[in-house]
């Protein structure tokens, strides 16, 4: 269950980024308060998956995730600049969570 909750936590939490881009600097209500109601789901979905998993392990892949998805969500529906530095740089943030993961698992 924990690991559910920790998807839930970088999916709230990915979900209050783009909330805070779409708020245009909190000129726009709705965008604006959804920031802060799916930061705090994040928050909590983060602290309930903290019971049971590595604080380490939980940070590199709330963190890591969540920006390669935003960085994602930012190419295609913001239509942000796609680099090979930007692609190389998602790659090596997969492959450094995936690395944390297996050390958790005593790999």
């Amino acid at each position: 269950m924990s690991w559910l909750y920790l998807f839930l936590a970088i999916f709230s939490e990915v979900a209050g980024t783009i909330s805070m881009k779409l708020s245009q600097g909190f000129s726009k209500l709705l965008p604006s308060v959804l920031m802060f109601i799916l930061y705090g789901v994040s928050l909590a979905f983060t602290n309930l998956a903290l019971k049971y998993l590595d604080v380490s392990l939980v940070y590199a892949i709330w963190s890591g995730l969540g920006t390669a998805l935003v960085t994602i969500i930012g190419i295609v529906w913001f239509r942000e600049p796609v680099t090979a530095l930007k692609l190389i740089s998602i790659g090596l943030i997969i492959l450094g969570v995936t690395g944390l993961n297996l050390t958790a698992h005593g790999g």
